[in-house]
């Protein structure tokens, strides 16, 4: 790469200070919006069943491009977006009635669960679309972002400030913790002895594998191929890989502690609390900002090392609304409305407590607020807050969607196996689904074609309509590889 563009390259997405968060909430509610228009013309009309080349090309029009053109085209105007998705939505609400049925075509034989669920466990569809649509947006962001039609201010933030880009990292890391609540779950439900901690910190290294060696693939390619670096982001040799990679050991550290503090809510915050009080009483703050890069690994690394401890009071936060929304909520006091309720309530009541606390750290809120900025950089307490807040907003609005929609899904009194495949399958877009089953594949091959185009493109001198066509190639490649590895039942979940 020529020296001079690499430089370019770099300026490009350095020095940045994001934008408001009004502006990302209503880009972003654009995911929401296309699933509400998926599942209206699913529940209505039936739009999907069969999936023929039509449905295929309307799921990918209102799951992957709409996401893509609130990012680019219409980054200036994402409201007036979601005005035209929900728009033809309400006029079919209007002009049909619910049909009785849902379950017309029976699943796929090798159908498996969607959102990383065992037998033990309920699917969940809206999970599924959560982590799918969290997949989507990520992939798309990581090539976009090298091009003119992706404003600056949703690329990262140098230090201070909110942008697309840093909330797609956290939210990343808040999923995965969602979840994770699995296998906690399943160790509760099967009332065998638990695993020792050495059992238990042996099988997440496994885990950590192929996540740490990504990452040292990624530091390879970066510095023998002399593609742009911005180095402030994670530091000279992290990336963020290394991250998703040494969450587990760490989390499973923190397990142990489970037993003396049995909330995970309260881990997560005792966790950032004592990050942002060690930022803000001694050097660490300026440490990892401006001090000079020193020849030790922790010095050249610095962003990477602390601010793991944000991203693992995020993963935890993620874990704790696992643990409420995964399990069924049934008994025989509870009915499966009753249980859905109470979920959709405590997304709501969890969002709101994370909103409030968010407004207390980051402004003067009320005259008792911090007043402390956002900074992905860090990923201090605001930036933990404000995932945490977003994700369980996004959780509610989803859950809502299909809670409205595909009652059956939740309201069947234990059906048959081949029942519940099918009602899920009906409420499931099969992209969203196969997103999410290949979820480690997809974003492997998304960091490898983003790396390709940036070696034999110049990103930076082509005009916006000819960023477009390459971005829509490449969210079709992507989109064409998830379908692949599902219809093969090859499942890589993050």
């Amino acid at each position: 790469m020529d020296s001079d563009y690499k430089s370019r390259k770099e300026a490009f997405v350095s020095n940045l200070t994001g934008g408001s968060i009004h502006e990302i909430n209503a880009v972003t509610l654009v995911a929401p919006a296309s699933v509400f228009l998926w599942s209206v013309l699913q529940s209505r009309l039936s739009f999907f069943m069969p999936y023929g080349p039509a449905a295929l090309i309307t799921d990918f029009l209102v799951n992957v491009l709409a996401i893509l053109f609130a990012t680019t085209f219409y980054s200036s105007a994402p409201w007036l977006l979601n005005i035209l998705l929900i728009s033809p939505a309400v006029l079919i609400l209007l002009n049909s009635r619910p049909r009785r049925t849902t379950t017309k075509a029976k699943p796929p034989q090798t159908a498996a669960p969607q959102d990383g669920s065992d037998a033990s466990l309920p699917i969940h569809p809206f999970l599924t679309i959560y982590r799918a649509a969290m997949m989507i947006i990520t992939c798309i962001a990581i090539l976009a972002v090298d091009f003119r039609v992706f404003p600056r201010r949703f690329a990262k933030a140098e230090n201070w400030g909110t942008s697309l880009m840093d909330l797609g990292v956290g939210s990343f890391v808040f999923s995965g913790g969602v979840v994770s609540a699995r296998s906690v779950l399943k160790s509760r439900e099967s009332g065998s002895p638990s695993k020792t901690m050495t059992q238990r910190f042996t099988s997440s290294i496994r885990h950590s594998i192929p996540l740490l060696i990504l990452g040292l693939i990624r530091l390879y390619s970066v510095k023998n191929l002399d593609y742009a670096e911005h180095v402030t982001e994670y530091g000279v040799h992290w990336n963020f890989f290394f991250t998703l990679g040494f969450l587990p050991p760490f989390v499973e550290i923190f397990e142990g502690l489970a037993t003396l503090i049995p909330s995970y809510e309260v881990l997560s915050l005792a966790v950032a609390v004592l990050y942002q009080v060690a930022l803000e009483s001694t050097d660490l703050k300026s440490y990892i900002l401006v001090s000079s890069r020193g020849a030790d690994l922790l010095s050249k690394n610095r962003e990477g090392v602390f601010s793991f401890l944000g991203y693992l009071a995020i993963f935890l936060a993620g874990r704790a609304t696992g643990i409420r929304i995964i399990p069924s909520g049934t008994s025989s006091s509870t009915t499966a409305q009753q249980a859905r309720k109470r979920v959709l309530i405590s997304l709501g009541v969890q969002s709101l407590g994370c909103i409030a606390l968010f407004a207390l750290n980051s402004t003067y809120f009320l005259g008792y607020g911090a007043n402390i900025p956002v900074s992905r950089r860090l990923a201090n307490m605001p930036y933990v807050l404000w995932v945490a807040a977003f994700n369980n907003a996004q959780l509610f609005l989803f859950c809502l969607i299909e809670t409205l929609f595909f009652s059956p899904v939740h309201k069947a009194s234990a059906p048959g196996k081949n029942e519940a495949a099918a009602r899920t399958a009906f409420a499931t877009s099969p992209i969203m689904k196969a997103f999410n089953r290949g979820g480690l594949a997809v974003f492997l091959i998304a960091n490898l074609l983003t790396g390709a185009v940036n070696l034999t493109v110049p990103t930076l001198d082509v005009n916006d309509a000819q960023a477009m066509i390459i971005l829509i190639g490449y969210a079709a490649v992507i989109t064409g590889v998830a379908l692949g590895l599902d219809k093969a039942n090859i499942k890589l979940s993050l």
